[in-house]
């Protein structure tokens, strides 16, 4: 097999926008010496998510673009490909958004959040269309957070029609009582990892999941195998980047191919 590898920066939650640009870029270059292909990005990592606590200063398109282009310069530096979480304003409206960077540095796309969790609806307006993106030999979806979790459609989708991997970025802190894991999907612990295993094996495609690094958080990043298993997991509150080398081959997207809906 010739493996693919990816990267997931699971990052600790930027203090200010600007430290947020330039730990991404920081990332970037260290996934280009773990000869990763392409890195992903928690939700909104770009400022920093808005909501669960967490309060960046009021959204700025005039540092977003700058971010943006800091963004693509390292990947072109580093001929790595980016999944970057980031909001982005529409219309004089805020959206969460995953860009898409190829390795020479040019916008290949953008992935808006379609299904907004109801916390988010003050702070956030919702995409309405999804996207299939491609890296050489891989082609990928991107769901973020509450839609990949909760709406098993989003990866289904992306699954039919080619994606043998999806990536999900997402923000999630722990509430003060939650359990604390120190394992991937632990039984105590709430159903969202639990949920990451069976996007893969219900579509026969990785799926990968990536969160920043914070204390007692309940989420870490992580790589689901096409059969539902476990390929590799962060430790919990660790930051750093989590690489994965995939067999692409075994990402037939068979089970979401059969999917007939009733």
């Amino acid at each position: 097999m010739e493996a693919f590898r990816i990267a997931l920066a699971n990052l600790r939650y930027p203090s200010s926008p600007e430290e947020s640009a330039a730990l991404a870029e920081q990332a970037i270059a260290a996934a280009a010496d773990e000869h990763a292909e392409i890195v992903c990005f928690p939700e909104c990592y770009i400022p920093g998510y808005r909501g669960l606590g967490m309060c960046p200063p009021p959204p700025d398109a005039a540092f977003l673009e700058h971010a943006w282009r800091r963004v693509a310069n390292a990947a072109a530096e580093a001929s790595v490909a980016v999944v970057l979480g980031t909001e982005r304003v529409v219309e004089n409206e805020l959206r969460i958004s995953a860009m898409v960077f190829a390795r020479d540095g040019q916008l290949a796309g953008i992935q808006d959040k379609v299904q907004l969790d109801p916390s988010e609806d003050d702070s956030y307006s919702a995409g309405d269309c999804r996207q299939i993106f491609k890296v050489g030999p891989l082609t990928f979806g991107v769901v973020i957070c509450h839609e990949g979790w909760r709406y098993p459609e989003t990866v289904r989708w992306a699954a039919r029609r080619g994606a043998q991997i999806v990536f999900h970025p997402h923000f999630d802190v722990a509430e003060p009582d939650a359990y604390v894991p120190s394992s991937f999907a632990d039984p105590k612990n709430s159903f969202h990892e639990k949920a990451a295993l069976c996007r893969a094996a219900e579509n026969t495609c990785y799926f990968a999941t990536v969160n920043c690094a914070g204390p007692r958080t309940t989420t870490t990043s992580a790589v689901v195998n096409p059969d539902g298993t476990l390929l590799a997991a962060q430790p919990y509150g660790k930051e750093g980047l989590l690489i994965a080398a995939l067999d692409l081959a075994k990402a037939t997207g068979l089970l979401a191919k059969r999917y007939k809906a009733l």
